[in-house]
């Protein structure tokens, strides 16, 4: 993984937009990391992958404690 210090991404950021396309890219700030950038696509596939995982988590659960899907998406559905 690239990485750039939060001056150099400032600096270049068109180049640091065209390294994310390829794979993400950790941002440091006072020699530690401060975050990672990744595509639109890439997070798009990850934020997928863990609203998947936690649906499955939710019905195991929900089947472990006796209840049924139209129970777990009442519940789930409640705002209050």
């Amino acid at each position: 993984m690239h990485t750039f210090t939060a001056s150099e991404a400032k600096t270049w950021f068109g180049e640091l937009l065209d390294r994310i396309q390829h794979e993400p890219v950790c941002v440091t700030g006072q020699d530690r990391m401060t975050g990672v950038m990744v595509s639109g696509e890439d997070y798009e596939a990850m934020r997928v992958f863990y609203a998947d995982r936690l649906r499955n988590t939710l019905r195991e659960s929900a089947a472990a404690s006796g209840l049924s899907e139209d129970n777990l998406a009442e519940l789930l559905a409640d705002e209050s």
